[in-house]
């Protein structure tokens, strides 16, 4: 990086440029080169401008079953950047949880069904009142509960990320 900054520097020099337009070019060097790309993403992406704030993910997540409501999101964030960096697909296995680190899998099970799947957390939610998981729309279809759009679930832990 420092290398950047001396070419930008030595060049601006030799142009005759002033010190203060010389220090905002490298400054503005220093965040495009420095900002991981990830979060350039986040940067761009078009997410809502208000989402809810959860705490950080405990040490260790609750290892028992959680029982509450599931919804499902897809084709409106399909495409677009996620809480955990990547990008949102509606066909993969994957949810949104407030407290599992990402990566973590946990087994949904429909408490009206008995229809199971297992899924990745790669995303932080829900943003709905009284709802502990959001899936995505190709596990919703698994479980049965596309039409719906709401399903009572049963939520296990099945192994953390490494």
């Amino acid at each position: 990086m420092s290398a950047i900054k001396n070419w930008a520097l030595e060049g601006l020099r030799c142009a005759g440029v002033n010190a203060v337009a010389a220090g905002c070019v490298v400054l503005a060097l220093s965040v495009v080169v420095e900002t991981p790309l990830a979060a350039q993403s986040h940067q761009t992406s078009a997410l809502p401008a208000q989402r809810a704030s959860f705490p950080p993910p405990p040490d260790k997540p609750p290892q028992r079953g959680e029982i509450g409501l599931a919804s499902w999101y897809g084709e409106k964030f399909h495409g677009r950047v996620s809480a955990s960096g990547e990008v949102f697909d509606q066909n993969a296995l994957t949810a949104a949880h407030p407290e599992f680190p990402f990566d973590t899998k946990v087994r949904v099970t429909s408490l009206h069904n008995g229809q199971s799947v297992v899924l990745r957390i790669n995303d932080r939610g829900p943003y709905a009142d009284e709802r502990i998981i959001d899936v995505s729309r190709r596990a919703a279809r698994e479980l049965d509960f596309l039409e719906e759009g709401v399903a009572k679930v049963r939520v296990e832990l099945v192994t953390l990320p490494d």
